[in-house]
């Protein structure tokens, strides 16, 4: 499995960082996890439709996160990311914390992925 980020998702990462030091860290325990099983699970990640796109792109709600402790998979932290099976590829598109975003910028899906 190969993986990929758009240049939004290195800006959304590198703000991050800031906040959630260890984000590095968290984030390579969810590209294990993601090789393994890239597909949707719920209640941990779910299928986003409705977008009018052949590419799958999948919405990560739990993710643990080591500098937000006491929290474990409850952190907060979303991840957004298509998944291309054929090419046996992920590309990373949005990271955010549910408290200073409501939603994934669908436009931005939309922009990169239509």
């Amino acid at each position: 499995m190969t993986f990929d980020e758009l240049s939004e998702f290195k800006k959304d990462l590198k703000n991050l960082l800031k906040k959630y030091r260890t984000l590095n860290d968290d984030l390579a325990v969810v590209k294990q996890v993601l090789e393994i099983a890239p597909d949707e699970r719920p209640p941990f990640s779910f299928r986003i439709d409705n977008l009018g796109i052949e590419t799958c792109i999948i919405k990560v709600k739990k993710i643990a996160c080591k500098a937000l402790k006491g929290r474990g998979i409850n952190s907060g932290l979303r991840l957004i990311y298509a998944h291309f099976p054929k090419e046996q590829k992920i590309t990373f598109i949005e990271l955010y914390h549910k408290n200073e975003k409501e939603n994934e910028d669908k436009s931005r899906i939309l922009e990169n992925f239509k």
